[in-house]
């Protein structure tokens, strides 16, 4: 019988991180400031491993290689999605994630569009979220001469809010805020303000790329206007949160399920990602019943066509991959 895959976490440590991820997920974290859990991923900087059933012990990057079938035999040389749960502690750097063609030349990788779940935000929490440069020139002048001041957008953000953020946005979370981001797999990150840290392993400055930032800035910024949709299932509801057009790499959703048993199938990809973000349930895949329990991650292969998703005050995020970019 076809199985969904579970996934272990890969924890990373950020200068930004906290402990969050243990008192709101009970994950067994290793010491230090842990800003990142990877929940669902294949990339080579931290690919999860399947918890359980025929394929446990197997990375989720070497599955994709060797059973394509698992993933509807996609065209795609590497894993697409990367899921994960942030702890901003402390504020993120400011930042911009090249695109597809940019980062593909000038880093070997896919570029990043992603988009966040605040899961929880304290009061008066906001993010970093586009500029107000008009031209490119006033661009490179207000970064030259630091001006974030007048550079910088802040979003205020709360509990439930979902962000969405094209490659080419400015963007930082802020302290206080734990998100679910799902992005395209990519680690490649440029630099535009940090604050002034300095990394206790070198004693220096983290490095900023001015250079590449103004390369893959979008100006003027462009704020994308979402059309979230809610459908009610007697007393669940499944939200659309994002999708193409506006979206070409992935779709998001929100299952939120209340003494349902909700009946599911995938949307618009051959597989789907599940993440149970607060709450606890069972999923059924046939005659098989899997614990959902808070902090799990898991896929729905292509091999299963039809499953049952059933819990009680049961929240879950769920994407799937769209067809890439021609």
């Amino acid at each position: 019988m076809p199985v969904p895959l579970f996934l272990e976490p890969v924890f990373q440590n950020k200068i930004w991180g906290g402990r969050k991820l243990a008192q709101e997920f009970n994950y067994q974290l290793p010491a230090g400031k842990i800003g990142e859990c990877w929940a669902i991923s294949a990339h080579p900087h931290g690919p999860s491993k399947v918890m359980s059933g025929p394929y446990a012990g197997v990375y989720l990057n070497e599955l994709w290689r060797s059973n394509p079938e698992l993933f509807g035999y996609p065209q795609e040389q590497v894993f697409p999605l990367l899921t994960k749960i942030l702890d901003a502690e402390a504020n993120l750097s400011v930042q911009v994630h090249p695109d597809n063609a940019y980062a593909l030349e000038h880093e070997g990788e896919l570029g990043k569009t992603e988009c966040w779940y605040i899961i929880k935000a304290d009061p008066q929490a906001c993010i970093i979220y586009g500029h107000n440069a008009q031209t490119q020139e006033q661009l490179t002048k207000m970064i030259s001469q630091g001006d974030w001041q007048h550079l910088l957008k802040k979003l205020p953000v709360k509990t439930g809010d979902f962000v969405f953020v094209p490659s080419g946005t400015v963007h930082a979370l802020n302290k206080g805020i734990l998100a679910l981001e799902t992005q395209q797999s990519s680690d490649t990150t440029y630099r535009l303000y940090d604050y002034d840290r300095v990394d206790i392993q070198t004693g220096q400055k983290r490095q900023l790329h001015w250079r590449q930032s103004e390369e893959t800035i979008n100006v003027p910024f462009i704020a994308p206007q979402l059309q979230i949709e809610t459908q009610k299932v007697q007393h669940s509801k499944i939200i659309s949160y994002v999708k193409p057009p506006l979206s070409p790499y992935f779709a998001v959703w929100g299952l939120e399920i209340t003494d349902d048993c909700l009946s599911l199938e995938h949307q618009l990809g051959a597989y789907t990602l599940y993440s149970v973000i607060a709450g606890e349930g069972y999923l059924q895949v046939e005659n098989q019943k899997y614990t959902l329990s808070l902090g799990s991650h898991f896929i729905i292969p292509a091999t299963i066509t039809h499953w049952k998703i059933a819990g009680l005050k049961l929240h879950l995020i769920a994407s799937e991959a769209t067809e890439p970019e021609q």
